[in-house]
C-alpha cells in the first residue's frame, strides 16, 4: 500500500469526541520516547504530521489522521510517563482504555517496543492487558538501526516466551527504524491487507442484507 494522502482530522479527549467510526482504524501506542511520532511521520511520508517532542508524555489526546480517505491512523498517548497530577494520569488511562475496549472501528493496535532494551515491565503489563481484553495487536520493535542484532533477538525472544507462557499465539512482529525506513513497507502492506479484508467483509455483508431484503419482498435475490 502506498500512502497518497494523510490529513489531520481531530484530537479527542474522550470516546465521545472521536470521529464517526465509519472507516477502519489502526492505533499506535508505546512507552514515552519510544519513537512513535517519528515512526508515524516516516510511514505517512510527512515529517510534521505527528509532532516530535523531547518532552516525555507530549501526546495527551487521541489524535486521528485520515489516510488515503480510507482509514484512520490513531496516535494514542504514551503509557508510562509519570504525570505529576494523579487525576490527570487516571484520566489519560481511562481515555485510552475506553478507546481500546469500546471503539468499534478499531482493527488493530500497534504496540511500539524499544528494541535497544530488554522487555520492560510496563510493556509486558500492557501487552498482557491487551490479551486479557481480547484486543488485536501487533508488536513493532523500533530503533533497530541503533540496536545490535543479538540484543534485538534477545528482546524479541523475551516477548515470544511471554506469549508461550500465556498459551497464546504470538502476534505479528515487525522491526522498524524511522531513520532508515526499515519496516515501512512491511507495516504498510500489513495494514493495506487488513483494510482490504474489512472492505471485502463489508461488501459481503451488504450483499447478504440485499438478498435477505429481496427474499422478504418475494423477489429473486440479485
Amino acid at each position: 500500500m502506498q500512502i497518497r494522502s494523510a490529513q489531520f482530522v481531530i484530537s479527542a479527549t474522550s470516546l465521545d469526541g472521536c470521529p464517526d467510526p465509519d472507516v477502519p482504524e489502526f492505533a499506535f501506542i508505546g512507552r514515552s520516547n519510544v519513537g512513535k511520532s517519528s515512526l508515524i511521520n516516516r510511514l505517512t511520508g510527512q515529517t510534521g504530521l505527528a509532532k516530535v517532542s523531547a518532552t516525555p508524555g507530549h501526546t495527551k489526546t487521541l489524535n486521528f489522521y485520515l489516510i488515503n480517505k480510507d482509514w484512520h491512523l490513531v496516535d494514542l498517548p504514551g503509557y508510562g510517563f509519570a504525570q505529576k497530577n494523579l487525576a490527570d494520569r487516571e484520566r489519560f488511562e481511562a481515555m485510552i482504555i475506553d478507546y481500546l475496549e469500546q471503539r468499534e472501528s478499531l482493527i488493530r493496535v500497534f504496540v511500539l517496543i524499544d528494541s535497544r532494551l530488554p522487555m520492560q515491565k510496563l510493556d509486558r503489563d500492557f501487552v498482557q492487558w491487551l490479551i486479557g481484553a481480547d484486543v488485536d495487536f501487533a508488536l513493532v520493535f523500533t530503533k533497530v538501526d541503533k540496536t545490535k542484532p543479538a540484543i534485538l533477538k534477545e528482546t524479541r525472544g523475551q516477548f515470544e516466551a511471554l506469549f508461550q507462557q500465556m498459551g497464546v499465539s504470538a502476534p505479528p512482529l515487525f522491526e522498524s527504524s524511522s531513520e532508515t525506513g526499515a519496516g515501512k513497507l512491511e507495516l504498510l502492506r500489513f495494514i493495506g491487507a487488513e483494510v482490504a479484508s474489512v472492505e471485502a467483509n463489508d461488501e459481503e455483508e451488504d450483499d447478504e442484507e440485499g438478498s435477505e431484503e429481496a427474499t422478504s419482498q418475494g423477489l429473486p435475490p440479485s
